[in-house]
């Protein structure tokens, strides 16, 4: 039985509501955006040090999410909680770094301290606020000023529009510092190396020189049936790299070729490795990304790609590795 509200309204409807009311504030939103967005963007560019990011509540919680956002996409910040500013954490406010303020209301009285000593000692403040004539506007070198809308919250009580609104002016905020710092996939993948996108654009050699056993079987062109039998089964990844006298590669045996070869030979004892071998290997390079390796495995529907360097084999890398080790 579906619950209802004491107007009558479900729970879906009463949801489908909220969503409604935040979508409604965020295309107000977007109409507010102006040259001041462009100025707020010139101050993190322009600060050397860290961007602190301050509020209460849940100003504070959505600005410990925005300043996790801007850490992790070029630019330099933390949180600060305007309490423990206030009782010595004032302190990391140094020259060259810059402030981003957050309430709602704009007359937080947490926020006065830490808006005193930022403007005592020039240090420039973004300011994000509802209210163009608070304390925290007044004190702001640029103010990101959120439009009036009703919150989601039937007594317009709970921060809800509000804090939705707060969370993507932070967001943009975050990317348009990106764009214009020209942050790339690379640069987020350097801080991200836990995560999976983070893993994904790690580069192959570092990928092998983080294994504790890196495997690279080789075996020359002339090597027989026997031989190569032996290789593929001890490297246990189903191939084995075919090699010439001076160690450049020319082809790959797979398990798949070693059963085609026994199925194709009556003397199968004298086959060498160059009758058995796939001449055009896959290969990818060393300084090429881990996401690369994995979308050439899926397209091609094999199993291991083989890393070449200067036309040789230095490495291999399988799949079911990449899925064990997290990868996929």
């Amino acid at each position: 039985m579906a619950g209802k509200s004491e107007d009558g309204k479900t729970d879906i409807e009463v949801a489908r509501q909220v969503i409604e009311t935040e979508a409604a504030a965020l295309v107000a939103l977007r109409e507010t955006i102006s040259e001041s967005m462009t100025q707020a963007v010139d101050i993190l560019m322009g600060t050397k040090g860290f961007l602190i990011v301050a509020g209460v509540g849940k100003s504070g919680h959505i600005g410990r999410k925005i300043a996790a956002t801007l850490a992790s996409t070029g630019t330099p910040s933390f949180f600060v909680h305007p309490t423990e500013a206030s009782h010595g954490d004032l302190g990391m406010i140094t020259k060259g770094s810059s402030v981003l303020a957050i309430s709602n209301s704009g007359e937080t009285r947490e926020l006065r301290d830490l808006l005193i000593y930022a403007k005592r000692e020039d240090v420039p403040v973004i300011a994000i606020t509802a209210k163009s004539r608070s304390f925290l506007a007044s004190q702001a070198t640029v103010t990101l000023l959120l439009p009036k809308t009703g919150e989601a919250c039937p007594n317009q009580l709970a921060p809800t529009s509000s804090t939705t609104m707060t969370l993507a002016l932070g967001d943009a905020l975050a990317v348009a510092a990106m764009a214009r710092r020209n942050f790339t996939r690379e640069d987020f993948g350097a801080r991200h190396p836990g995560g999976s996108l983070g893993m994904q654009l790690q580069l192959i050699g570092e990928y092998l020189a983080l294994r504790k056993e890196s495997p690279n079987p080789v075996i020359t062109e002339e090597a027989i049936f026997a031989d190569v039998l032996k290789a593929v089964s001890e490297g246990r990844y189903g191939a084995v790299s075919v090699i010439d006298e001076s160690g450049a590669l020319k082809g790959v045996v797979t398990d798949g070729d070693i059963r085609r070869a026994v199925m194709g030979h009556e003397n199968v004892q004298s086959v060498t490795a160059r009758q058995m071998m796939n001449p055009t290997p896959v290969t990818v390079a060393p300084d090429e990304r881990i996401g690369i390796a994995i979308q050439t495995l899926e397209n091609r529907q094999i199993s291991q790609i083989i890393v070449e360097e200067d036309g040789k084999p230095v490495g291999l890398v399988h799949i079911k590795d990449l899925m064990s080790e997290g990868y996929l």
